[in-house]
């Protein structure tokens, strides 16, 4: 098989995709054999056949999933009263901390 995008790969139905796997992991065991009887001149292939399998996998659990592809979230970022009110806390002495409470009551 040629190397495949994922976006070509997920125009296709879940059924396609899993006899993919299937004729991709038959691939795989005909180049491991190459490869143990010194037949097999690119190794890279093994590589690429095999990082194709988990590019079709990780396609058929978004699918079973419902989700498309998967979305980094960006962290929310502290403002900078909130850093101070941290950073003030944090390096005020147990005492002053004390005084602070009581004051606050």
């Amino acid at each position: 098989m040629s190397n495949m995008k994922a976006t070509e790969m997920r125009a296709k139905s879940a059924d396609e995709l899993k006899d993919m796997v299937m004729s991709l992991r038959q691939e795989q065991m005909t180049l491991r054999f190459q490869k143990s009887s010194q037949q097999l001149e690119n190794t890279a292939k093994l590589r690429a056949t095999r990082r194709e399998i988990a590019r079709a996998k990780t396609l058929i659990a978004e699918s079973n999933k419902g989700t498309a592809a998967p979305k980094k979230a960006a962290a929310p970022k502290a403002t900078p009263a909130a850093k101070a009110a941290k950073t003030n806390t944090a390096t005020k002495a147990p005492a002053a901390k004390k005084a602070a409470k009581a004051k606050a009551e």
